[in-house]
């Protein structure tokens, strides 16, 4: 077996593999039924080998890799290598498994091979609607929506009609509910037949072998990455808004990284105990957080992601913080603390690799949503402004990216505006622009944040849970902070009112309203007024960075008008002579 699995071959494997998980992300988008999976792509696909480790994962959210992972062995344990059975799909919606929302349904297909099973092709995809309550405060899982435990949809090839009758009682939107589930089962055959194929022409023990091929591999490169940064004990800590409960009460993001040789040791016992609001997530996205900044600061562009890619990465996760919590903690907006938590990775590790070090970003995906009746039918509309992009913090050599989605959450769009326009629900796009001085200052500038507006043009009632709207993301090496995240509400004589840690529950709005998302943006790297001034003045240009905020932050005195702008060097020679 080992002598028919030479290089070329195993290259030709893990090449198939990537093709096929694309594939699969492929299908899944163009049958989707609802926006959020077609057009924000918030959803994942992937490949695991018979035991549950991921062997390859379709581009999306890096959030979900963990969460699939542990899902595929959670199901081997519960059912038993016996107890599935070609034909058979398994289901569940834990969120204690996942490590996220009830909205995340996982679909697991195992594919047979000489009379084995030799891998698990599955998805993970956000349905637009799980039943719960539409606004945005829970305080516990139970309100949050239905609950599948590990179950078969499908048993031997028969689809069990009496849990799709459930599912279709216990959501709002059964048509698109069912077209979700089916275009996932589509997806999941997809990777099915694919890995049938290869079994049939290479082996199923030549399978196996490319795939811990692929794992040490992988390995062997993170290790070699890890040896690179210098040995010690390296902490950061943060802090959130609040827990959409107990408003103002700060919530603590402490993280601890030990490099001992090739290992890469995070401890996240001093974490914040889980919370009575709805920002806990389960450990699968603690760990995933963890695997999120590991491979961005050892292998980001190298080679395929695979279980291999993360095992020098050890996590010290106790039970019951917000990153590992516990039943029946609420969930709903899962992956905000996360976020945070990775920016502080890569905070604690600046000194030791200020090369790789990036500053903070905006970390929040700036979600609202708004519900109410359409008024020429009478039915229910749930509108969802999703992932709208912030400012990412510079790094020594480049400046940070504008309007980019927070790093956890990968490859998600943003829904174009047309798409919400045309959906009747009552909301016209009024705004939507760069965020000028949002960016922090630095040698090497902050990326901007952006601002969106939606009028309201028919009553309805708003959500947000957007956080870091107090702590600003912050500057390295004497780089500023930028401006955090903000939500805010147009009222109809023009008077802005800004919401408290950017949150709210049913607000009521009315014809004539606003509401406003402004993302935060990207902390600065450096000293401002090392900043070339012609790159300054490049910035006043292009209208990212103020006149005023040139001269107090960067020391550059600009002249002019919106038809010329030049730089005054004798007052920035002062200026920058007096800093």
């Amino acid at each position: 077996m080992t002598d028919r699995l030479d290089p070329i071959t195993a290259e030709i494997i893990r090449g198939n593999l990537i093709g096929i998980t694309n594939e699969m992300k492929t299908n899944l988008m163009r049958t989707a039924y609802n926006q959020i999976i077609y057009e924000a792509q918030d959803f994942t696909v992937g490949l695991f080998d018979s035991d549950g480790e991921t062997v390859s994962i379709g581009l999306g959210l890096p959030m979900f890799v963990g969460g699939l992972s542990h899902a595929v062995k959670a199901m081997i344990e519960h059912f038993g290598r016996d107890g599935i059975d070609p034909g058979d799909v398994l289901l569940t919606n834990d969120g204690f498994l996942s490590g996220s929302h009830l909205n995340h349904i996982i679909v697991v297909l195992p594919v047979f091979a000489d009379g084995r099973i030799v891998a698990f092709s599955a998805s993970m995809a956000h349905w637009a609607d799980v039943g719960g309550v539409l606004g945005g405060t829970t305080h516990d899982i139970y309100s949050e929506g239905f609950q599948f435990p590990m179950v078969k949809i499908v048993k031997a090839g028969v689809e069990d009609r009496e849990l799709l009758a459930i599912i279709e009682l216990n959501v709002r939107f059964s048509n698109l509910a069912l077209g979700d589930l089916r275009a996932q089962l589509a997806a999941v055959r997809t990777g099915e037949a694919r890995i049938v194929e290869l079994a049939a022409r290479y082996g199923a023990d030549v399978l196996d072998a490319a795939f811990q091929a692929m794992f040490d591999a992988s390995e062997k490169r993170a290790r070699a990455a890890v040896l690179a940064i210098p040995d010690g004990e390296y902490r950061a800590s943060a802090e959130m808004d609040d827990d959409g409960v107990r408003v103002g009460q700060r919530v603590p993001i402490d993280v601890t990284v030990r490099i001992e040789g090739d290992r890469f040791i995070v401890d996240l016992s001093r974490m914040s105990p889980q919370v009575p609001g709805y920002y806990n997530s389960g450990e699968a996205a603690g760990l995933s957080a963890v695997h999120v900044a590991f491979k961005a600061l050892t292998s980001p562009t190298e080679g395929p992601v695979n279980a291999g890619s993360f095992r020098p990465a050890e996590v010290i996760l106790p039970p019951g913080t917000v990153v590992s919590a516990q039943r029946p903690a609420a969930m709903r907006w899962w992956m905000t603390y996360p976020m945070t938590l990775v920016d502080c990775i890569f905070r604690a590790l600046a000194p030791a690799v200020p090369n790789l070090a990036i500053a903070g970003h905006h970390a929040d995906i700036g979600v609202a949503t708004a519900f109410g009746e359409d008024s020429e039918t009478g039915r229910l509309f749930v509108f969802v402004h999703a992932a709208q992009g912030g400012g990412w913090g510079a790094r020594r050599d480049a400046d940070g990216e504008s309007a980019t989605i927070c790093i956890n959450d990968g490859d998600t769009h943003n829904t174009p505006i047309e798409a919400n326009e045309v959906k009747r629900s009552g909301l016209l796009a009024t705004r939507y622009e760069l965020r000028p001085d949002s960016g922090g200052a630095g040698r090497r500038r902050g990326g901007l944040g952006t601002t969106f507006e939606w009028q309201v043009e028919a009553g309805m009632r708003f959500n947000s849970s957007v956080e870091r709207t107090v702590m600003a993301p912050w500057g390295l090496e004497g780089g500023t902070a930028a401006f955090p995240n903000a939500v805010r509400r147009r009222e109809p004589e023009g008077g802005i009112v800004t919401l408290p840690s950017g949150k709210a529950d049913s607000l009521p709005l009315a014809p004539g309203e606003s509401f406003i998302v402004e993302t935060g943006g990207g902390g600065g790297f450096g000293d401002p007024a090392e900043r070339p001034a012609t790159e300054v003045l490049a910035d006043v240009t292009a209208g990212y960075v103020s006149v005023d905020a040139a001269r107090e932050l960067y020391r550059v005195a600009i002249d002019g008008d919106q038809d010329g702008w030049r730089i005054d060097e004798p007052a920035t020679a002062e200026l920058r002579r007096t800093r």
